[in-house]
Parts: structure tokens; C-alpha cells; sequence
């Protein structure tokens, strides 16, 4: 048993209190809970009093905690759990703070995606894929994903994003075969997280057309690279490293012919 001899503030932090019991200092809480269990000079704590307290006290600590972190941005359940375990709190505590945020409004997964998908369709062209991925990163069910993705996120508009990727794409790719460069259009989409049907689609869409100078222009590249590396090979072997190089490129056997024709004795 001890007895409250003196109630101070804290310098650094004016919403704390520190308490001294028989004139030795023993504890620090907050406001709240200083009023809740009336502490007072003249009172006297037990042992269980005193961990009533703490406990209490960790609560309040934990929620404000957690309060100023949503003061930022919305957050899930997920993201103040993994803020609080990374603040040390106990998983207990964790928990009762969740269950109270959820209870007033501040915590709600279901919100929280249909802000987070519109943010991503109005300010980003990612497929419906990759915003899963961040959505189930962030702890959202997969129920509510689903359900808010095909609210928020229309198969046109993702169609429509698809396209815009495929016409800024394609002209980074233009050195390379007409079907690398697909290849390789269809490969960044698939990262931007669209389905392999929906890229299918907006290439279509797209209507990419083979130029005949820009293949014959880019094979003349590839083919001279590899001209320097077989130039000691001769007649047959030299054809067929030369043919199955630029055909793992992407041209075709006519463009392969013809350039070897037009540089054949070179």
C-alpha cells in the first residue's frame, strides 16, 4: 500500500502526470486517467490499484497513438495493428483499440477500399490486378475487395487505362521486331496488374500496325550486332546463327532472308 505525496506535470509532455507515492516517484499517467480513478494527494494504492491504473493508462496511451497516426490518412484494421505492434504495445491492447476506433467511425476496411480504388482509378492507370495486391497487403478481405473493385473500377475504364498503356508503351519498343515489341508491351501491362484477356483486348483496340521501314530498320540493327559476332563463321554456319539469332528477335524468315540476301558477300 502507498500513498499519492505528490502529483506533478510533465516538462516535456503537459498531458502527462507524474505520481509520487510516499514521496518517491512511482508512475506517470494521462489526464484521463488521472481522472478516472480520482488520483489524488492523500490517497492510497494497492498493488492492484496500481496495475488497474497502468493497464488503463496503456489504453489511453495506445489510442492516442493510434488516433494521431489516422490523423495522416485513412488506415485499415491491419495498418494500426502492425503502427502498434511496432510501437511495442501488447496484441491485448492492440485489439481493444481497434474494437474501440471501429466502434466510433474511425476504423473501417469497407471505406477505406472504396476511397483507396478511387484514388488509384482517378490518379494512376493500374490494373485491377496490382490494386488487389495493395488492398490485400494492407489487410482488406478478399470479399470486400472484389466487391468494391467492381463498384469503383468498371471493366470499361480499365479498358480504357489498358489502351492509354499500350499507345505509351509500344513507341519505347520500336527498335526491337513488331511481335518483341508486343511482346514486351503485353509484359508491362501484365506488371501494371491487368489480365492477360484485358491486355488481349486493349491491344486491339490500340490497332498497332507493323511499320515496313521501322522492321526493316530495326532488324538492320540487330542483324549488324550479330553480323560482328559470327563475322568468322562462313556460308551455311554463318547463315544459320544469323537466322536463329533474329528469329529469337521476333522477325520473320522473309525480313531474315531478305537481309541476308542484300548483304550476302559482306
Amino acid at each position: 500500500m502507498g500513498k499519492i505525496t505528490k502529483i506533478s506535470v510533465q516538462q516535456k509532455n503537459k498531458e502527462r502526470f507524474n505520481i509520487f507515492l510516499d514521496e518517491e516517484y512511482a508512475f506517470a499517467v494521462y489526464e484521463a486517467t488521472l481522472l478516472r480513478f480520482q488520483l489524488v494527494k492523500g490517497k492510497e494504492l494497492d498493488e492492484l490499484d496500481i496495475e488497474e491504473i497502468l493497464y488503463s493508462d496503456q489504453i489511453n496511451k495506445a489510442y492516442n497513438a493510434a488516433v494521431h497516426y489516422l490523423s495522416f490518412r485513412m488506415r485499415t484494421e491491419k495498418e494500426i495493428e502492425d503502427y502498434l505492434k511496432e510501437k511495442e504495445y501488447e496484441p491485448f491492447i492492440s485489439k481493444e483499440i481497434i474494437v474501440k476506433l471501429r466502434e466510433q467511425g474511425y476504423l473501417n476496411d469497407r471505406e477505406f477500399a472504396n476511397a483507396f480504388v478511387r484514388t488509384q482509378v482517378n490518379t494512376t492507370l493500374k490494373g485491377r490486378g496490382i490494386i488487389e495486391q495493395e488492398l490485400l497487403e494492407k489487410g482488406v478481405s478478399k470479399d470486400i475487395i472484389v466487391e468494391v473493385l467492381e463498384a469503383e473500377y468498371s471493366q470499361e475504364t480499365e479498358l480504357e487505362h489498358a489502351v492509354k498503356l499500350v499507345l505509351k508503351y509500344a513507341p519505347k519498343y520500336k527498335k526491337d521486331s513488331f511481335k518483341i515489341m508486343i511482346q514486351k508491351v503485353e509484359q508491362a501491362l501484365v506488371r501494371k496488374g491487368y489480365a492477360y484477356s484485358v491486355i488481349q483486348i486493349a491491344l486491339e483496340e490500340a490497332e498497332l500496325e507493323e511499320d515496313t521501314s521501322e522492321e526493316w530498320e530495326a532488324i538492320t540493327k540487330q542483324a549488324e550486332k550479330y553480323h560482328r559476332k559470327y563475322a568468322g563463321l562462313e556460308g551455311y554456319d554463318y547463315k544459320m546463327k544469323m537466322k536463329g539469332a533474329l528469329y529469337r528477335k521476333g522477325f520473320g524468315m522473309d525480313l531474315i532472308d531478305r537481309w541476308l540476301e542484300e548483304h550476302e558477300g559482306n
